[in-house]
């Protein structure tokens, strides 16, 4: 087991790939009430067309099966997984996004039992045609409160005028249209492929033994047997480098206006260490300039154009990235013009040092809050 410290945030870190190929990380803090843990596979909405395990031809899967999937991981035969968890005293949750599907839950007693249950439902899917088509009812009415909400509405327009081709465009639940083409071989397919133990991490944070708990997970994964580990072949459309529509409005009634910005990105690393430096600066220059504490924040809070639905994110991945930009507005083309003008002009007026340290004492501080 690797032990890393890391002086500056006064955390260590504990960590092992296991036989299976399944990674795990364990971070220590004996002064927290709750233990949090996550059990995460490299697999989210875009992963549509690959090749299925044990497969050579490529295949693609109806639109929003990896959040279909998280939804069904839940449901056993004889029971639901939320109701171990509330026995044991756990909250318990998931979520999926363009990437990822991820499994949690916080706890301040029963930890092994909880941590057990996390990872035992998570490798145990069982999926029947009865229950799927039941899930899709459901899923089909969060699809539709989404499509009702203009914020959701708002942010996915931005990103499909930002794309031609790549599948981060589609809502990550899916159409009601794709989700109802959706079958129980469908979802055996995407989880034998994408959940094998190489393709996962495991990560516990709290007051845990760092030496216990990672026996007591060691011997949970070698009472169970897996395949062999074999790369996981995806495939992208061809995406251009510019935009597919350099402006779309969306009409639903609301009391304001709303505008939002889209940043492209085309220039993805490869290397991981040049990866994280990328996704950093795209985090830094968005702060700089759109934060509460941001230069451009307050110009464009003293022109009137924004309120305090105003907001920046930036988003980078192993196939596409972008930064979103705006909010509530009286004015969404003259916003629209704000924020492009800022942009072009953070050459000319780069970040100064007492800015950069506080961008950096901001996230250093994310990191204690955990």
């Amino acid at each position: 087991m690797k032990h890393n410290h890391y002086q500056q945030i006064e955390e260590s870190i504990y960590s092992d790939t296991l036989s299976n190929g399944l990674r795990v990380f364990i971070l220590p803090k004996r002064e927290m009430a709750k233990t949090f843990a996550i059990f995460t596979t490299n697999y989210g909405s875009i992963d549509q067309s690959f090749v299925p395990l044990n497969e050579e031809a490529l295949q693609t899967v109806p639109d929003g099966i990896a959040h279909f999937l998280e939804h069904k991981l839940f449901e056993k035969e004889d029971r639901d997984v939320f109701q171990d968890f509330s026995k044991l005293g756990a909250s318990a949750n998931a979520f999926t996004s363009f990437t990822k599907t991820a499994y949690l839950f916080s706890a301040t007693s029963k930890i092994r039992e909880s941590l057990k249950t996390l990872i035992d439902f998570v490798q145990d899917p069982y999926f029947s045609e009865q229950s799927v088509e039941k899930e899709k009812g459901i899923i089909a009415q969060e699809i539709r409160m989404y499509d009702d909400q203009p914020d959701w509405r708002a942010f996915f327009g931005t990103i499909k005028s930002l794309y031609h081709h790549h599948p981060v465009q589609i809502d990550i639940a899916g159409t009601v249209e794709s989700i109802d083409e959706i079958s129980k071989d469908d979802l055996y397919i995407c989880y034998h492929t994408f959940y094998h133990p190489s393709n996962m991490v495991l990560f516990v944070a709290g007051n845990v033994d760092p030496e216990e708990t990672m026996a007591f997970i060691k011997e949970n994964q070698e009472q169970k047997q897996f395949e062999a580990p074999n790369p996981i072949i995806r495939s992208f459309p061809d995406e251009p480098k510019d935009v597919a529509e350099k402006e779309l409005t969306i009409k639903m009634p609301v009391s304001v206006p709303k505008a939002l910005i889209g940043v492209k990105e085309t220039d993805i690393p490869k290397d991981p260490k040049e990866f994280m430096l990328k996704e950093w600066m795209m985090d830094i220059v968005t702060d700089h300039l759109f934060s509460r504490s941001g230069v451009a924040y307050e110009r464009l809070y003293e022109l009137g154009l924004i309120d305090q639905s105003f907001s920046c994110e930036s988003n980078l991945e192993r196939d596409f990235g972008f930064s979103i930009i705006g909010g509530n507005t009286k004015d969404p083309q003259k916003l629209a013009q704000q924020v492009k003008e800022e942009l072009l002009n953070i050459q000319s007026s780069p970040i100064d040092q007492e800015s950069f340290l506080r961008i950096k004492r901001k996230k250093l501080a994310n990191c204690y809050e955990l």
